[in-house]
């Protein structure tokens, strides 16, 4: 674990990113992309045009660029990891690379067909103590980000989400009618499951996904009185995404 945090607190710090990029090669959360391109292939077109949200220096737009995917926009906020991942790639036209924060993203409305995030969203969440409610400051941190993935999301396009969060626990951020999609799920993995979530725009929520959102919405505006707390850095983030 060279480039553990002595904090899982400085996943959410760019200063950490700047300085693991400058050392790290490559780092796959969730697996790499033949452990689940069997289901992007389900949802992604080989020609669709790609945003890929928080990029890292994982190389999954390389493998999907070997596997034939011809456009995909990668963005992350560390320049450290920008700069050496354009670098790499440089000779691959169909990657391109740009500094940027996911809660305000330089692009217009309805320009990609597909936004994919694998990991980016679940280190937004490693503070959380109580994996049922959502802190105020991170849910607001969410929503800004989730608005823009619809935003910059064309009519039918998909939000492809790749997470170690079960349906129970993430499908809450994602219910909300203000997004403008549906959501679907799927798992892949053997002895430990990560989940990819499909959310799709321009479809509305199912009945049972609404009631879910009314049901949050409620205890919002209701006083807590059952709150579980989990020990806050009593793992590692990177052991419970079971790595």
């Amino acid at each position: 674990m060279e480039y553990l945090p002595d904090s899982n607190v400085r996943y959410k710090d760019v200063d950490y990113w700047n300085e693991r990029y400058r050392t790290e090669e490559s780092f796959e959360w969730f697996g790499d992309f033949t452990k689940f391109d069997h289901l992007l292939r389900q949802h992604v077109g080989t020609e669709e045009n790609i945003l890929m949200l928080g990029c890292g220096n994982s190389a999954l737009s390389y493998d999907m660029y070997r596997a034939g995917y011809t456009s995909i926009t990668n963005v992350d906020y560390s320049n450290v990891c920008v700069e050496s991942m354009a670098e790499r790639h440089k000779d691959c036209a169909q990657l391109s690379w740009l500094c940027m924060d996911a809660r305000r993203l330089a692009f217009p409305d309805g320009v990609f067909d597909v936004v994919l995030e694998k990991g980016t969203l679940d280190a937004m969440l490693v503070e959380e103590r109580d994996p049922w409610k959502v802190s105020e400051n991170t849910a607001r941190l969410l929503h800004q980000v989730l608005l823009e993935v619809s935003r910059v999301l064309k009519p039918g396009g998909r939000f492809i989400s790749v997470t170690f969060a079960q349906p129970h626990f993430r499908k809450g951020l994602y219910a909300r009618a203000e997004y403008d999609w549906s959501i679907k799920h799927y798992h892949y993995g053997n002895s430990f499951h990560y989940f990819l979530y499909v959310l799709t725009k321009g479809e509305e929520l199912s009945s049972e996904d609404a009631a879910l959102e009314r049901r949050l919405l409620d205890e919002a505006e209701a006083p807590s009185t059952n709150i579980r707390f989990q020990e806050a850095d009593s793992e590692d983030f990177l052991n419970n995404i079971g790595l």
